[in-house]
């Protein structure tokens, strides 16, 4: 389905004269407005295609309706996202869920979304139809060498489709581990995966990336081997230049500083990018921003301070992705929700006044610190947000206009009540 332009424009009219009053209110005092707004403006951030459908839980999954039935279904939804708000301008494809049958076809339609691809995912933490090995007792890690030389090749395959696309990186995620004591060597296991990372290494074209997710549980419970972000710098260095940690916000034990992690990896030039979710307990992929808004603000104080002083582009030098699952709510409007909540995040991180937070640290002056801070976190940033898309042709609203155009109700209608995304 395709919004037509001329509603997003009515749309905008009709709520142009409130937001021009709310804009003019915000940016009174704000000198640099207008490199914050083409900041945002230029921020996008990619939707998995995994995304798209209804997510679940290990005990059950309650299908939304109207959910993509293909590849094609799912470039249409995030082409309809993009629309809404132009900062959701790439979509991360899942192999072998998301195979292209016909490449050429499927990044033209993308094109005409104005999508790109963005970091293929490979998928060694299930057994697919017709699968020669098991990866019950892991993958890459196996004592088993046929089970890891599958694992590999699945992935070098998942690299070939990526090179047809367009796409620039691999993401590598393992659900390798152990769930009881004395099940595995934990150096053998380690050694094992080195290897096999560094034959898929080997096999990335020379303008790649490589990151290497890391998560402290499930669905192993006893150990994790790739569990922290050191295990996945450890992996990262040893591999080579090519090599990234990358950060999902929920695969961290409960209370982690998620924005030193940043800072440290940035300062060390091996951050690769990040999986934006939310959670209360474990990894619960709730909606970005939902739980714990104050920490995600904290984590961007982070990136912006660190992508500065690097001279790295905000918008091309790290991954940005959402990684949620929308197990009681419509999936797209959860993903128009976290898209804003990371856009309005991003927007806070850039009213940091840099100057003034070095001399409040260099005069240990802790108070002027969280002042300075809070502030920028307390302040109201749907203008500057709303703004730009304004100026990118997107809604000022996208979710009451996704809403007012019943647009679930019309994919239930185009699809089905009872049709499943492919995937999980």
């Amino acid at each position: 389905m395709q919004i037509e332009k001329y509603k997003i424009e009515e749309h905008n009219q009709s709520l142009l004269k409130e937001h021009q009053r709310k804009l003019n209110f915000v940016t009174a005092g704000l000198p640099n407005a207008e490199t914050i707004l083409r900041k945002l403006a230029d921020f996008q951030v990619a939707i998995p295609s995994w995304a798209l459908g209804t997510g679940g839980t290990r005990f059950a999954r309650f299908s939304g309706g109207g959910e993509p039935r293909s590849l094609e279904e799912k470039i249409e939804d995030v082409g309809l996202l993009h629309a809404l708000n132009r900062s959701s301008g790439a979509i991360s494809l899942h192999i072998p869920w998301d195979i292209p049958r016909n490449p050429t076809a499927i990044k033209a339609l993308a094109a005409q979304f104005g999508l790109r691809f963005d970091a293929m995912n490979s998928n060694t933490f299930q057994d697919q139809p017709g699968q020669k090995q098991s990866y019950k007792f892991g993958s890459l890690q196996n004592v088993r060498k046929d089970v890891r030389r599958q694992a590999i090749e699945h992935n070098i395959e998942v690299i070939r489709y990526g090179q047809e696309l367009g796409s620039d990186s691999l993401t590598v995620w393992l659900a390798d581990g152990s769930c009881f004591p004395g099940q595995l060597n934990f150096r053998q296991a380690f050694q094992n995966t080195l290897e096999g990372l560094q034959e898929i290494y080997a096999a990335l074209p020379a303008d790649w990336k490589m990151f290497v997710e890391y998560k402290a549980f499930e669905p192993n419970f006893y150990s994790t081997t790739v569990g922290d972000w050191g295990q996945s710098l450890l992996y990262a260095s040893k591999l080579g230049p090519k090599a990234y940690t990358l950060v999902d916000l929920g695969h961290h034990l409960p209370n982690a500083n998620i924005e030193q992690i940043v800072a440290l990896l940035l300062m060390e030039g091996k951050l690769g990018g990040f999986h934006f979710n939310d959670s209360k307990y474990g990894d619960d992929d709730l909606t970005v921003g939902s739980i714990k808004p104050y920490q995600l603000f904290l984590i961007f104080n982070e990136l912006v301070d660190g992508m500065d002083a690097r001279g790295m582009d905000h918008t091309r030098d790290l991954g940005w992705m959402i990684d949620a699952s929308h197990n009681v709510k419509d999936p797209l409007e959860d993903l128009l929700q976290s898209v804003e909540a990371i856009m309005l995040t991003y927007a806070q991180a850039l009213l940091v006044d840099r100057k003034q937070l070095t001399a409040a640290q260099q005069a240990n002056d802790i108070v002027a610190a969280q002042e300075l801070l809070q502030s920028c976190f307390r302040t109201d940033t749907r203008a500057l947000v709303a703004e730009a898309r304004l100026r990118t042709g997107a809604a000022l609203d996208p979710l009451k206009l996704y809403r007012s155009e019943k647009i679930r109700e019309h994919l239930i209608k185009e699809r089905g009540a009872g049709t499943v995304a492919t995937g999980l």
